[in-house]
């Protein structure tokens, strides 16, 4: 199955495929989150979580009834810890999605600053393309960085991000209801009350 995977803080493999390794284990909660995590009236469960680095934690949430390989709706939940700030945190992930789009039309993004709470937003979209030049996936990410809280007892960066997809023929609709629901699904992410988190 192909997968996109944005691993949004320090990695962008665009096609790999990170479920193997945890396959027939328990998923680990690094960053000692109490769940599900309820999002739009829809509880998240804790499906895959990874700790690739010393400094770097992601966990990933799903409906119980979806499958990591073909989701359709994603809570994810990544942590930098050290000096790291949020702004150069999105800044980066705007160079990639700037590259991206050089090769890729599809590619769209849009960002903004919340002074009140001092969090970044991102909201964009990727896609797979097919050799034909036909999309195969798409996918609308919403980041909201933040610096860690200082009840985490770490310093660094905190990600909290939804992911929503859709495959073959019907993206074309998912890319139609995104015009619709843009900024809903954008406020929702916004307003939503990030759960603690302690390393």
């Amino acid at each position: 199955m192909l997968r996109i995977v944005f691993l949004s803080i320090l990695l962008s493999t665009m096609f790999a495929d990170n479920l193997s390794a945890q396959a027939g284990k328990p998923v680990k909660n690094f960053l000692n989150v109490q769940g599900p995590l309820v999002f739009n009236k829809l509880p998240y469960q804790l499906k895959w979580s990874s700790h690739p680095s010393a400094n770097y934690y992601k966990q990933e949430y799903i409906n119980s009834n979806e499958d990591l390989n073909k989701f359709t709706s994603m809570i994810m939940l990544e942590c930098l810890t050290g000096a790291a700030t949020a702004k150069e945190l999105i800044a980066n992930k705007i160079a990639e999605l700037k590259n991206m789009k050089a090769g890729n039309p599809y590619v769209n993004y849009e960002s903004m600053y919340n002074a009140e709470k001092e969090e970044y937003i991102l909201d964009f979209l990727v896609t797979a393309n097919n050799p034909d030049g036909s999309i195969a996936i798409a996918e609308r990410n919403i980041y909201r960085y933040k610096a860690l809280p200082a009840a985490s007892g770490q310093k660094g960066v905190l990600l909290f991000a939804l992911s929503t997809r859709s495959y073959g023929k019907d993206v074309a609709k998912f890319l139609q209801n995104l015009k619709s629901s843009k900024a809903d699904l954008s406020d929702k992410v916004r307003l939503f009350n990030i759960p603690a988190v302690k390393i």
